[in-house]
């Protein structure tokens, strides 16, 4: 019998929920981190620009193709080291380490980026990033 209250809460609770657009769940949030990285080390410019937000990936892919990133530029190590998701569940900051180089230099960069990522349409989708190899690129 004690259930029924909290059934009855759950109910109502859901219902005055179901107005307000979703928030995005934590473990879908991982994969999108974790996919985007991977696609940057791995020189994926492709399938890395269905990350972003779609406001954002044709200019995305115009740089990629002006500056000949799948020739030169390398990701050679990430690690992701901090993920924040906000109160409302619908934008987590993400901190990550990435060391990567850009041709014509020789040398490596290693830079703290802070990436904004929002939830949008069901899925989580880069719109931020400061730092790194893209700085400039995505504000």
């Amino acid at each position: 019998m004690n259930r029924l209250p909290a059934l009855m809460f759950a109910l109502v609770l859901g219902g005055a929920c179901a107005h307000t657009p979703p928030a995005g769940d934590p473990e879908t949030l991982r994969p999108a981190v974790e996919g985007f990285h991977k696609n940057l080390r791995w020189r994926n410019y492709r399938a890395l620009s269905s990350f972003l937000v779609p406001e954002e990936r044709q200019d995305f892919e115009r740089k990629r193709r002006e500056l000949h990133d799948e020739r030169d530029l390398t990701v050679t190590d990430y690690e992701i080291e901090d993920v924040k998701l906000a109160d409302d569940g619908k934008r987590a900051t993400v901190h990550s380490r990435i060391q990567w180089m850009r041709l014509p230099s020789a040398s490596e960069q290693t830079e703290s980026v802070t990436s904004e990522f929002v939830f949008r349409d069901g899925v989580w989708l880069l719109e931020k990033q400061q730092s790194g190899p893209f700085a400039g690129e995505l504000e």
